[in-house]
């Protein structure tokens, strides 16, 4: 009775633990936005306002709208581009025998591993001389071949488990591949497709180093370097702009994750259960 008393107790403890480590740091970009200096504690006085979250709205010099902008044109169409491509490939390769399949898949998934600064100096100067810096193609390319990798093999992990009987009995009735990618499998890959996209979309919505090599000001800068690089007067840090700013840009991430946490969560398991 005693150890089931102490399991529960440290069970209990470590869930409360893993909950405030995971939503302490939103808790606490919340109470510095909304509060008119980020040294409250050491004040020992905190006073409610909302000037921070007004300020970066109406505030034409942080550009936060024009970086917030950016940010959803290019990681939407990343995401739907890239899962896209990633789904047709992942249909080729779950339904087609060919030599060197699985070294394709190897390949992908190494090259994925590549971290981005060992690239970002060779496609800085291929952005140089084509002209694309500072563009919105010297962000939507890059990042389609950055989360390729990601899209393929999501896509190849839930289509792998739709029965291939279906695509034969498809054939069998006259239809051509192109029909059967784009009238069953796609419909019945729905979840993971859905999940696919936002997964994509989330990782090229935060995505650094890219943006902050490859444009130079808020006519394709995205939201998170436009953020890292919000300065006040005087050179000091905008803490309250700062988290003012996070916590807008994370709304729309929020809600797609809130929308569609069916689709993620059926796509990520389906791919994982057998049918």
């Amino acid at each position: 009775m005693k150890d089931e008393i102490i399991r529960k107790g440290m069970l209990t403890a470590g869930i409360i633990f893993l909950v405030f480590f995971c939503i302490g740091p939103f808790i606490w970009m919340i109470v510095v936005s909304l509060s008119d200096s980020p040294d409250f504690l050491v004040r020992g006085q905190y006073i409610f306002t909302l000037k921070n979250f007004i300020d970066i709205l109406n505030i034409r010099n942080l550009h936060f709208l024009d970086y917030l902008r950016n940010s959803l044109f290019v990681a939407g169409l990343t995401s739907i581009f890239s899962a896209t491509i990633g789904a047709f490939a992942a249909y080729a390769i779950s339904r087609i025998d060919f030599r060197g399949k699985i070294l394709i898949l190897v390949s992908v998934l190494g090259l994925s591993m590549f971290p981005q600064i060992s690239i970002v100096g060779y496609l800085y100067k291929i952005m140089s001389s084509i002209g694309w810096i500072n563009t919105y193609n010297a962000l939507v390319f890059p990042y389609i071949a950055w989360t390729l990798p990601l899209s393929l093999w999501l896509m190849l992990s839930y289509f792998s488990q739709i029965p291939s009987e279906i695509d034969r009995a498809a054939l069998v009735d006259g239809a051509n591949r192109i029909q059967v990618f784009s009238k069953i499998i796609i419909p019945i890959g729905a979840p993971g497709f859905l999940s696919t996209v936002l997964l994509l979309f989330m990782a090229s919505f935060n995505e650094f180093l890219f943006a902050l090599m490859l444009t130079t000001d808020f006519r394709a800068r995205t939201i998170p370097v436009g953020i890292a690089l919000f300065e006040g007067l005087h050179g000091e840090i905008p803490w309250g702009y700062i988290m003012a700013a996070s916590l807008i840009s994370s709304i729309p991430v929020i809600l797609l994750a809130l929308f569609f946490q069916r689709y993620i969560i059926r796509g990520l398991t389906g791919g994982a259960v057998k049918r």
